[in-house]
């Protein structure tokens, strides 16, 4: 029986791991064992922070708003409760854009939000 190396499919996996390896430094970019080991970790970073995103965009949006919401004179959790309140199903995305975008709007919500806790 002949012997079976597999080396078109080798080469093909090394050349696919080489590759995603590109630019990466020394030895990392170079050799296979130590490619297959830094891109399998970059795979885990990626996913791990696609997760971490979502996170850190929505403190960034809190924070925008409860800056604006405190130069209403008012606080982040007693807006976000007056909302609530109020029925204005507003998500903090769109909230921290009409606060840096449109100032007179966010004084108009601060206003329903304030009226809705009295």
């Amino acid at each position: 029986m002949s012997r079976v190396t597999n080396a078109p499919v080798g080469r093909k996996r090394h050349k696919r791991v080489l590759q995603q390896a590109r630019g990466y430094r020394g030895s990392r970019s170079k050799s296979f064992s130590q490619a297959v080991n830094a891109v399998n970790r970059a795979m885990q970073q990626a996913t791990i922070h696609r997760k971490l995103k979502k996170r850190t965009y929505r403190q960034l949006w809190i924070g925008r708003i409860n800056a604006a919401a405190r130069a209403e004179g008012m606080t982040y959790s007693r807006l976000i409760e007056g909302l609530a309140k109020a029925g204005i199903q507003l998500n903090r995305k769109m909230l921290s854009e009409i606060a840096i975008h449109d100032p007179d709007g966010f004084k108009a919500i601060v206003a329903q939000a304030r009226a809705a806790q009295a």
